[in-house]
């Protein structure tokens, strides 16, 4: 009785919160370029310096930073592609502030410390570079309080020895820290610092250093870009066609919950209950993560669903074949769900391998399907494997399900021991 009243308990339970949660869930996943649209931004790149030229490495580089800071900046699976000689195309989705993140993503992010070398003319002038932005460790800076709680931004160092040179060199002198020859504070050097980390104050001014911080972190830039256009883009898949694709996959997700049940019965159903947890599960995470969702990732989805099903259908197969051979139900569930757990572990496994390296080596969309594919493997495994086996268990014990025809397997189908 504890064990039905286990089992019921975990089904009303689990099924209580999905139907609470999905509403709120769905409206909250972010829709991709090609679900939902959004702009495009096609850039001219330049050398930093006069008089060279743009290569083709320089360019290749150029877009990857682009791409690692829109990703930073909360755009997932921008598609980032180079033009020509100097061009580069950029497409985001689901930004709300389309002039700040035009303003980040051409910002060269130039970090200089900076002092004065002592001559007559730079009395006046901080000319003389101390370091530069590569001397930083890179996404090293953040936001931290100071003696007075006051907002600051601290940077770590590469090289602890050569920045305790120069605070000591320049002890009680100023040093002047500037953001792409623009001058953000002149502090003076109070103590020799050896600990290999610079800060800089903003005012107290909580937003400013906030900004700061990100920018700092976004990188310098390999090349100068010039915005040539910007544009709003459309949908790939328009909404009547997300519709329709949507209603064709709720069709055929109850045609295959159907079969799971015709065909094993009360298996089957807890593999259909199964199913739809592992999907809202997937869903959950996608909020959760804030991950977006693409044309490449529901090709993984369904994909991952199909793993899921195809796990299930391997299981009860092998537990089918055990009961014809004569075994009883708890002997044929058992040794069912030994032989066929390599079997599908093994699938499940390989396929997350190759979904990593596709995910290690690829870039943007080929990135966002090998994201998708892992999560539901994993996702797979925790349910429709583990929870499945749990919930049948659990109904085992409990002296129910003691009958192959629970099963879908025919009292004629059945070889004599």
């Amino acid at each position: 009785m504890k064990r039905i009243f286990a089992f019921v308990t975990v089904v009303v339970v689990i099924s209580g919160i999905m139907a609470w949660s999905t509403p709120g869930l769905l409206k909250s996943v972010h829709l991709g370029l090609d679900l939902k649209g959004g702009f495009e931004i096609l850039y001219e790149a330049s050398p930093m310096e006069g008089g060279e030229k743009v290569s083709r490495q320089s360019l290749l580089k150029t877009a990857q930073s682009l791409e690692d800071r829109a990703n930073k900046l909360g755009t997932s699976e921008p598609e980032v592609t180079t033009e020509g000689t100097n061009r580069i195309r950029l497409k985001l989705a689901g930004v709300t502030d389309e002039a700040e993140v035009r303003k980040l993503m051409k910002e060269p992010a130039s970090l200089t410390f900076r002092s004065k070398d002592g001559t007559e003319k730079s009395e006046n002038e901080y000319n003389k570079i101390e370091m530069v932005g590569t001397d930083f460790v890179e996404n090293a800076a953040k936001l931290e309080l100071g003696s007075m709680n006051e907002p600051i931004v601290a940077i770590k160092v590469k090289d602890k020895k050569k920045f305790a040179e120069i605070t000591e060199r320049l002890l009680g002198k100023p040093l002047a820290i500037y953001m792409n020859d623009k001058m953000i504070s002149d502090p003076i050097v109070q103590n020799v610092l050896s600990d290999g980390t610079a800060t800089i104050t903003v005012g107290g001014d909580r937003k400013k250093a906030e900004e700061l911080r990100d920018v700092i972190n976004l990188g310098a830039l390999p090349l100068k870009l010039t915005e040539k256009y910007t544009q709003s883009v459309g949908a790939t898949l328009g909404k009547q066609s997300l519709d329709k694709t949507i209603e064709a996959g709720l069709i055929a997700s109850a045609f295959i919950l159907l079969f799971m049940v015709g065909m094993y019965r009360v298996p089957g159903l807890i593999a259909a209950f199964t199913l739809i947890v592992h999907t809202w599960l997937l869903i959950l995470v996608f909020v959760w993560a804030d991950f977006t969702l693409t044309l490449p990732g529901i090709a993984a989805l369904i994909l991952g669903v199909g793993m899921a099903v195809d796990a299930n259908i391997i299981t009860n197969e092998r537990i089918h074949e055990e009961m014809k051979n004569g075994k009883s139900v708890m002997s044929a569930v058992k040794a069912g769900d030994k032989h066929s757990f390599r079997t599908v572990m093994d699938s499940q496994l390989t396929t997350v391998i190759v979904a990593a390296v596709m995910y290690w080596f690829g870039t943007g969309a080929v990135k966002g399907f090998a994201l998708v594919l892992i999560v539901e493997i994993v996702l797979s495994i925790a349910t429709n494997i583990y929870l499945s086996r749990f919930l049948l268990n659990l109904l085992l014990k409990a002296g129910k399900l003691l009958k192959p025809k629970y099963f879908g397997v025919k009292e004629s189908e059945i070889r004599e021991l």
